[in-house]
């Protein structure tokens, strides 16, 4: 099967790369819904444990249980169900000039964003490691990092459920040294999270404050369980420079310095150019070192 897609692949370049399209833009659809719900599943979750450890009884309404598949995508406005030919990811959004069709409030532009995102990197990836075993892994590891950093821009979360699925996820992928050998994957997830682990307690020591929290840790160490312990020194100086540059222009255009900004997107797109480009970015790295 794997060989006649490959074969198909090789003969019909263009019509394999729309087919990649199209999977990676159905699949955002899928990770809006992850990203749109999965917080609220959390509070909601978080809400019902502490009212049974305080036994308190709710004095509202019963609150509408909430997954993944269910109650289906509505508009959050006018509460009217989307109907399937106005869920066509991208289509859609352009057809209906990026207003609900009944109500007409505007959609917001996460949906085409994360639905283009997705595709344009699934295609490139595919491209980039051919249709293989190693690109779908790869597929897989961006589609939790778009994810997560979406959620954590939204909400300043990086939930457990992604980062400590995909840190044994990237330890499964590497039993066969898919990206790294399994010592350098272990070393580098243990690596991610006590980094910044020990940043964290140096920095809350002098400053009394909270500098990240503790999701940034398992962000990066799934990412050195991904990528091994050779990613981590790209990764934390792309990540600190891009958030020093971005916090600095958000300052300058009159953000609160007090209000917290959070580190995960900018871990998420670092991790993905080390993905793609780590053996290149690692080999001119090591080299300034004089490590060969």
């Amino acid at each position: 099967m794997l060989e006649s897609l490959q074969l198909f692949y090789v003969l019909y370049p263009q019509a394999g790369a729309a087919c990649s399209l199209i999977f990676g833009l159905l699949i955002g659809s899928f990770l809006n819904v992850v990203i749109t719900r999965l917080p609220v599943m959390l509070e909601q979750s978080w809400r019902e444990d502490a009212e049974a450890f305080l036994e308190l009884t709710a004095d509202e309404a019963p609150r509408e249980k909430l997954s993944l598949a269910s109650p289906r995508s509505h508009c959050p406005v006018c509460k009217t169900e989307v109907a399937v030919r106005d869920n066509i990811p991208l289509l859609s959004f352009v057809l209906l000039l990026g207003r609900c069709r009944h109500c007409h409030t505007p959609i917001s532009w996460q949906y085409p964003a994360v639905e283009f995102t997705s595709g344009i990197a699934t295609v490139f990836l595919i491209l980039q490691f051919g249709l293989s075993a190693t690109a779908a892994f790869a597929c897989l590891l961006s589609y939790a990092l778009l994810c997560l950093a979406v959620i954590d821009f939204r909400t300043t979360l990086l939930p457990d459920q992604i980062t400590l699925s995909f840190l044994w996820l990237g330890l499964i992928a590497n039993l066969t040294g898919t990206f790294v050998s399994l010592d350098d994957a272990v070393i580098g997830a243990l690596g991610g999270y006590l980094s910044l682990w020990s940043v964290y307690w140096v920095f809350k020591l002098i400053t009394g404050k909270e500098g990240m929290g503790f999701g940034d840790f398992k962000l990066l160490a799934a990412l050195g369980a991904w990528l091994g312990w050779q990613a981590l020194p790209g990764i934390i100086l792309l990540s600190s420079f891009a958030g020093a540059l971005i916090g600095l222009c958000l300052i300058a255009l009159g953000r609160d310095r007090d209000h917290p900004i959070p580190f995960g997107p900018y871990l998420a797109i670092a991790g993905w150019i080390m993905l793609v480009w780590g053996s290149a970015i690692n080999q001119y790295y090591f080299s300034l070192m004089g490590v060969r």
